[in-house]
Parts: structure tokens; sequence; C-alpha cells
């Protein structure tokens, strides 16, 4: 495995987790909060976006190796993970225009990486 190919996963793993992330925020919005403030301060919201924050650190680490110009393609995979994390977490089912829209995220990043 090249060094690139394991910077790239890494980018990758990034993504997964901030996918995680998302999918605990949105759990956390699902439910009722007695003011404001608890709605925010709380700790799946907190946990969040410390993750969020943590995915930042570990994305910059593997920009450290892989071109900016990959960076963007290696993102997107996150809206794949979103849809399953979903779907898995939450039994959404995906509707036409978002599997049409995933397939064409799916055809660039095979495009880019041929």
């Amino acid at each position: 495995m090249t060094r690139l190919t394991k910077y790239a996963l890494i980018l990758v793993l990034s993504s997964l987790i901030s996918s995680f992330s998302q999918i605990l925020l949105k759990r956390s919005a699902g439910k009722q909060y007695s003011s404001k403030l608890r709605e925010y301060l709380n700790i799946p919201v907190m946990t969040s976006y410390g993750v969020f924050f943590l995915c930042t650190l570990i994305s910059m680490y593997g920009l450290k190796v892989v071109p900016l110009s990959m960076s963007p393609l290696l993102d997107a995979t996150g809206y794949i993970f979103v849809t399953i994390l979903s779907f898995l977490f939450f039994r959404e089912i995906p509707e036409k225009k978002q599997v049409f829209g995933l397939s064409l995220i799916l055809i660039g990043i095979i495009v880019y990486a041929i």
C-alpha cells in the first residue's frame, strides 16, 4: 500500500467518523428539551461537535500527503456514508433523486480513480 493510499484512507475514515457524528446530531434533534439552552448544551450535541473537531484534525493530517485536488472527492464519500447510516439507524429509505445523486457521486469517484 502506497503512502498516498494510506493517507487517502485516513481522509475517508475521517469522513466516516464525521458521518456517525451527523447521525448522533440528528438523533439528538429528534428529542424534546426543556429549554433552548439544553437543546444545544447536552452530551450528544457537544460530543458530536467534539467529534467534528477531531475529524478536522484528522483531515488536516491526511492532507499532509493527499493532494488538495483529491480532498473533495474523498469528502464526497460522506454523503454515501450518511445515507447508509440513516437507513441503518432511522430506517430512512432514500428517494429516487437521492439515489441518482449518490450514483453520480460514485461515478465521479470511479472516473477520478481511473
